[in-house]
């Protein structure tokens, strides 16, 4: 079983010819509205997957809310811990999409920033149990749901995304921390230089020893590479025509601990998440582009295994 502990969200998707630059204005013929915020977003990829899952969270009391609790049971979420914080509306994202299928979003919280972890005191968070979070709702609820589940005997999966900073502490309760290269390197205190990120097989390496935990460091579509104890992996990138890259690291993280959650050992989840992740980006949208467990394993076999690193 799955908890979700996280954001939900309302998108406004808007195709443009170009994102636009500071205090540039670009027009487009129209959008689409979708479901969306990062927790929503990995709920739904790990109910789609395959897993039982509970969502976490907050909406307003507005038809927003209303909406997005009907979608995420529609993806085959669990949502009577989803509630509604009467004094916030429910989360919006903007979203700008160009053809290249790179965004730019911008988050108004709302219900979001209300959401408090003592809401897992009524779900059983056992060892067979894994509480996966982002870094989308504010931090100290988000340590301390981690910290809770932890103590209770879960496992646990924090996506640290979007970046920001937070105290090393925090990571004593994570058993798995996924992340990008820059919310690597921010964590271990590397620069960027002007060949680009440092090599990502050392970031991985160094913040799972330095911390005693996995690390799956993502790298878009360039793959993925995994760090555990004295192991490092690395899995490469399902070929796609690519339409809209939004919401690709949420799948990624929902399919993973789905993947995790079937008894799947590290590298073969990895292999999972990475079809899972490919496949969402040849769709516009987030909840709406994320493929079922038989499209996923439809299409392993074209992704070679891990490697295992020397």
């Amino acid at each position: 079983m799955i908890v979700v502990f996280g954001s939900v969200n309302v998108d406004l998707i808007f195709e443009v010819p170009n994102l636009p630059a500071p205090g540039e204005t670009v027009l487009c013929p129209g959008h689409t509205l979708g479901p969306g915020g990062k927790g929503a977003n990995q709920a739904a990829a790990a109910a789609k997957a395959g897993a039982e899952v509970f969502m976490v969270g907050k909406v307003g009391s507005d038809e927003n809310g209303q909406t997005m609790r009907g979608i995420l049971q529609q993806a085959g979420v669990r949502c009577r811990h989803l509630e509604a914080a009467e004094a916030h509306p429910t989360g919006i994202a903007i979203i700008g999409v160009d053809p290249r299928g790179e965004n730019s979003i911008i988050v108004a919280s709302g219900a979001n920033l209300a959401v408090d972890a003592a809401q897992l005191d009524g779900l059983d968070l056992g060892a067979d149990v894994w509480l996966l979070c982002q870094n989308e709702l504010g931090l100290e609820a988000t340590t301390d749901a981690l910290a809770r589940a932890k103590a209770r005997g879960a496992r646990t999966v924090w996506n640290l995304a979007p970046s920001g900073a937070i105290p090393l502490a925090a990571l004593d309760p994570v058993d798995i921390l996924v992340v990008n290269e820059i919310e690597a390197a921010g964590i271990g205190g590397e620069d960027t230089d002007a060949g680009g990120m440092g090599d990502p097989v050392r970031l991985a390496r160094a913040l799972s020893g330095r911390h005693g935990l996995a690390v799956v460091l993502t790298l878009g579509g360039r793959g993925a590479v995994a760090a555990m104890g004295d192991r490092c992996w690395r899995i490469g990138a399902l070929p796609v025509t690519v339409k809209d890259t939004t919401g690709a690291g949420d799948a990624f993280a929902g399919g993973l601990t789905a993947a995790l959650d079937r008894g799947l050992d590290l590298p073969e989840a990895l292999r999972f998440a990475s079809v899972g992740a490919a496949l969402s980006c040849t769709r516009l949208g987030a909840q709406e582009a994320q493929p079922t467990a038989s499209e996923i394993e439809a299409r392993l076999g074209d992704l070679p295994p891990a490697e295992l690193l020397p």
